[in-house]
């Protein structure tokens, strides 16, 4: 695996050629295969992409939460930036060798990283009370914390994020609450230990829309008050402009393009970036039909010699985007792009990694 080590001071989180794979009975699965990013403090990155590109499977490897057969992760590093502390120096970890049971993550998990998932409803157990997981994972995370302690910061917590009554609240089971309580509870439990990164994976998806926009408002003001960093997944490229300084297009377990938020959406240069543009429908000019992007994503044990939006490309160039896969490569200052169209440069070719699965 890659060393960690850390380019910038402010750099949180640093992700290098990451690749999480599944083996199954049916062949493999390169759900995560070779993804490189970073996430600087106070920053928040928008990682966007189609169903099933591995942007999930990313988020869950950060945490190592892929489960254990099947999925592993076989290649990469996930380097963390740990400050200072008194009568102790900085250093930095690598959470792709960490055990993904073991002591290290554990004191990661929630304390450093936390993420709030898609599906509160499944997230949360309706057998124990909001009030009762929010304590649980204060006190197993937060050495020497009481009880009554926990449950007076959960309540100061609930009320933070716009929760009601939050005294009687604390005490209510999910099942009781609507889907936006529920994400709601789900933020608190993420922002319990405080950490320094919040992972939001499509925290707004089972939400009317006039409670996504108070989702997002409430992330964007936490954020802002905590000085926190956030990863934040999504499919909607609306979202994502309004919440992202950075941004990263996925597509079939690679990053396609990289840049500033402000820079991608005025000047997307990866072809499936510029497709996924003309799929949004404009409220300026005439109105005029959507284009959807041709063909359809290709199966998950497909094998890819070369770029592998090829067999969707409008650009692409028989003979060369079909035998190598391009690299990820900066053609302007901070905006990268993996295309032939701005680079010859190529993917060194990688040995076959399905023996990993010992």
């Amino acid at each position: 695996m890659e060393t960690c080590e850390l380019n910038a001071p402010e750099q949180l989180l640093e992700v290098n050629d990451l690749r999480t794979h599944f083996f199954l009975h049916e062949g493999t699965v390169r759900a995560v295969d070779g993804v490189s990013f970073s996430v600087c403090c106070g920053r928040t990155l928008g990682v966007i992409g189609e169903s099933g590109c591995g942007k999930s499977v990313t988020a869950q490897s950060i945490l190592r939460l892929v489960p254990e057969p099947p999925g592993k992760i076989v290649g990469g590093s996930i380097c963390l930036y740990m400050p200072a502390k008194e009568g102790e120096a900085g250093k930095v970890l690598d959470i792709a060798k960490m055990t993904a049971g073991g002591e290290e993550i554990r004191s990661v998990r929630w304390k450093e990283i936390s993420m709030v998932f898609q599906e509160p409803m499944t997230s949360l157990s309706p057998v124990h009370t909001v009030g009762d997981q929010i304590v649980e994972a204060m006190m197993l995370h937060l050495p020497g914390m009481e009880k009554e302690q926990a449950r007076e910061q959960a309540i100061g917590l609930l009320d933070s994020v716009g929760i009601p009554k939050a005294d009687k609240f604390i005490d209510a089971y999910s099942y009781q609450l609507s889907g936006g309580m529920r994400q709601r509870a789900m933020v608190a439990m993420a922002l319990s230990c405080n950490p320094r990164l919040l992972i939001a994976d499509e925290p707004t998806t089972a939400l009317d829309v006039t409670i996504a926009a108070q989702m997002l408002a409430l992330l964007q003001e936490l954020k802002a008050d905590r000085n926190m960093a956030m990863l934040y997944i999504s499919h909607d490229l609306a979202v994502i402009s309004e919440v992202s300084d950075d941004v990263m297009v996925m597509y079939l377990g690679v990053a396609v393009e990289v840049a500033e938020a402000d820079e991608v959406f005025r000047h997307p240069m990866h072809p499936y970036t510029q497709a996924l543009w003309r799929s949004i429908p404009s409220l300026e000019g005439e109105l005029a039909r959507l284009e959807p992007i041709a063909g359809t994503v290709p199966g998950p044990y497909v094998v890819h010699p070369g770029c592998r939006f090829f067999a969707r490309c409008e650009s692409a160039m028989a003979g060369k985007c079909n035998v190598a896969e391009p690299a990820l490569v900066e053609v302007a200052p901070g905006h990268k792009v993996r295309c032939f169209l701005y680079s010859d440069r190529a993917e060194e070719p990688r040995a076959d990694v399905e023996t990993a699965q010992g």
